[in-house]
């Protein structure tokens, strides 16, 4: 899809089926807008994002591909299937290497995935605050971090948890204002406010 959307364009999308879409019909559906996501059978689209955003993906995507195990792959803005009527695309994946199967590869599964990031944006604070990470720990993805601008040089802040397999909810285990350092689910180390130099 080209162009510019203006106020009297819009989308042309069929008509959704009685009980929302499934990831099958997800995936098959031609000319979905950039980084469209599937939540509970609707089609979620992204709003512009802010300069922060992309920098602090950056940041991220770098900063974890210095660290990862070989056994693991980063990928960033990927759609992963939770459940058959949801599938989110989180800002960063890192995922078991045999799950990466190739270059045309569209989606990964839930199963595959141990960290998944979002970047919390002011149109997405709802979605990246309360409901996917309640659904990505229902669907036992072991990490998962949220990151937010913050302070008064906009360095990001990490908010990391960990599934509590007791309760299928995640629990906060730090917040990292200047810098990353974990051990788990590898040892991680970056430094948050080199953000200033990307």
């Amino acid at each position: 899809m080209g162009g510019t959307m203006t106020a009297e364009s819009s989308i042309s999308l069929p008509l959704p089926p009685q009980d929302g879409w499934t990831v099958d019909d997800f995936f098959n559906l031609p000319d979905l807008p950039p980084h469209t996501e599937l939540i509970d059978g609707s089609l979620v689209f992204v709003s512009p994002q802010r300069d922060f955003h992309s920098l602090a993906v950056d940041l991220l995507v770098t900063g974890l591909r210095q660290s990862v195990p070989e056994h693991y792959r980063v990928r960033r803005e990927m759609n992963v299937v939770l459940t058959p009527r949801t599938a989110p695309e989180p800002d960063l994946l890192v995922l078991r290497a045999e799950a990466c199967q190739g270059r045309r590869q569209v989606r990964y599964e839930a199963a595959d995935a141990v960290l998944v990031v979002e970047v919390v944006s002011p149109e997405s604070q709802e979605r990246d605050r309360d409901t996917k990470p309640g659904k990505y720990a229902k669907a036992g993805i072991p990490h998962f971090w949220r990151v937010e601008m913050a302070g008064e040089h906009d360095y990001p802040t990490v908010y990391v948890y960990e599934l509590d397999p007791a309760t299928s909810a995640y629990a906060l285990t730090g917040i990292h204002h200047d810098h990353l350092k974990l051990s788990v689910p590898f040892d991680i180390n970056i430094d948050l406010t080199a953000i200033d130099h990307l």
